[in-house]
């Protein structure tokens, strides 16, 4: 390592214990009366109101207040972030009576922020401050004051936003954090915000990409060998599943089955000669996760599906995963 590398990561590792102290002193400040009762507060509050949650705040913590606002959405609080600039020309027009303003400003004094403080008053909505300074301008006007511990910041100069950022952006997440929890927003609930990319399909049931009704190779367990073979020619899944009179799930015949049935048995005997007894199968709810893992660990390229009851109700194959975008 050259002399210059070794400064650049003394410089960097600086910078991150910097930002672990400053967040040390948040989680110390969370758990002192004040800051605690406060944060109870809000969460309350925006758990609570009918409108949205609408987020605001200038320059890096403009930026923060994106990110709040962004992660609030996606886990069940509606919220918009206003550019308090933007609110001065008629975006104040987007906020309700019912809706709860949240306000990030590090000092508590940002100009911009004038307007929108103005119009919360004026109007009745509630508004929640986000700073390190509760008798700053900001500060005192708040319904609810979120005092964040005045830290160092990791700038050498003491200018640009770092720790305080930091601060702001860890806030935000336990409050997001606080009201997934407050509302008991599932996994399910998520995956309705993340429908697309590889999230989405992290939470995608088997049930939401399974093969239903005409679609599942199946036949009966008084079934031939040459019945099975046709099931199997007619679908895709390179199966078939062998059920009872009621439906259940009892058996499976795949293609190897097929190939050693060949070379030991007639196509005229019974499928329940050649068939897999106890076939792998998954319940609905299944996440596809979890599918594939069963699928890698027993070296096999479709599942069935079943109801409690081992009733059959889908099947899926290995491409199925592949298409949701899981594999």
């Amino acid at each position: 390592m050259t002399k210059l590398q070794h400064g650049i990561l003394l410089s960097a590792v600086n910078t991150v214990r910097i930002e672990q102290n400053a967040l040390s002193a948040l989680a110390l400040a969370l758990q002192q009366p004040d800051l605690c009762r406060a944060f109870a507060e809000a969460v309350a509050a925006i758990a609570a109101t009918r409108g949205r949650l609408i987020v605001t705040g200038m320059g890096k913590s403009g930026i923060i207040g994106r990110k709040i606002a962004a992660t609030m959405t996606s886990t069940g609080t509606p919220s918009l972030f206003i550019h308090p600039a933007e609110a001065s020309h008629g975006d104040l027009g987007m906020i309700t009576p019912e809706d709860i303003v949240l306000a990030v400003t590090w000092s508590g004094e940002t100009t911009e922020l004038g307007d929108i403080i103005a119009y919360c008053r004026r109007f009745g909505a509630k508004l929640i401050v986000v700073t390190s300074r509760a008798d700053s301008t900001a500060g005192r006007a708040a319904d609810i004051c979120l005092t964040l511990p005045l830290v160092r910041e990791a700038c050498p100069n003491q200018l640009a936003p770092t720790s305080s950022t930091t601060l702001q952006a860890v806030l935000g997440d336990a409050l997001a954090v606080a009201l997934i929890e407050e509302r008991g927003f599932s996994e399910s609930d998520f995956l309705l915000f993340h429908p697309g990319g590889r999230l989405g399909a992290q939470l995608t049931t088997v049930e939401q990409i399974m093969g239903t009704g005409p679609e599942i190779p199946v036949i009966h367990s008084q079934a031939t060998l040459m019945d099975a073979t046709v099931e199997m020619s007619r679908k895709r899944y390179g199966g078939t599943a062998v059920v009872d009179d009621g439906g259940r799930l009892v058996g499976a015949f795949t293609d190897g089955d097929l190939r050693r049935a060949f070379a030991s048995g007639d196509l005229n005997g019974f499928i329940t000669d050649h068939m897999s007894v106890q076939p792998l199968s998954v319940a609905p709810t299944t996440l596809l996760p979890d599918a594939l893992r069963i699928m890698n660990d027993n070296a096999v390229s479709v599942l069935f599906v079943c109801e409690a009851d081992d009733r059959l109700v889908g099947v899926v194959h290995l491409h199925d995963m592949l298409r949701a975008g899981i594999a």
